[in-house]
């Protein structure tokens, strides 16, 4: 066990959390995006709607990996992360704005709020597991990976 592992008392985190995060991203994403495809705006609309969800993952995935490398100790510089924060709060007030002045009903407002919320979450919670994952495989290389299924090759 590493160090760090030893000091914050990371191990490995279970089946079911690492699961349940990917359902969760799955059924986020999911759900907006369909919402997204059926919903009645212009095209300009949608692509701004899908701009901002983008925007917004990949700045909780960087807000989430500059705070774990400070956390660890890896050199983050403050301007990365300040602009890892800002692009999360950019992506967040777009989003609230582009849902507020949209016209559509209330119903929908809250369901691409929710499908965008539960996806920024989700999608951190994935990164803690695939961090936490390829950390405790270099601290335990004795533990064998979790086998994968293989499927046989039909030429």
């Amino acid at each position: 066990m590493s160090d760090i592992q030893k000091q914050q008392g990371l191990g490995r985190p279970t089946g079911a959390f690492v699961g349940a995060s990917w359902v969760a991203l799955g059924l986020g994403a999911s759900v907006y995006f369909v919402g997204l495809y059926n919903a009645r705006m212009l095209l300009a609309e949608k692509g701004f709607f899908l701009a901002v969800f983008l925007l917004g993952l990949f700045a909780a995935i960087s807000v989430q990996k500059a705070v774990r490398d400070r956390a660890e100790d890896v050199p983050v510089t403050g301007a990365y992360l300040g602009v890892a924060w800002g692009m999360l709060l950019v992506s967040l007030t777009l989003m609230v704005i582009g849902l507020w002045n949209a016209e559509l009903l209330l119903s929908e407002k809250g369901f691409y709020g929710i499908g965008f919320a539960m996806s920024l979450f989700a999608v951190v919670a994935v990164q803690k597991n695939v961090r936490d994952l390829a950390a405790f495989r270099r601290a335990n290389p004795e533990v064998a990976p979790v086998a994968r299924p293989s499927f046989p090759v039909v030429p």
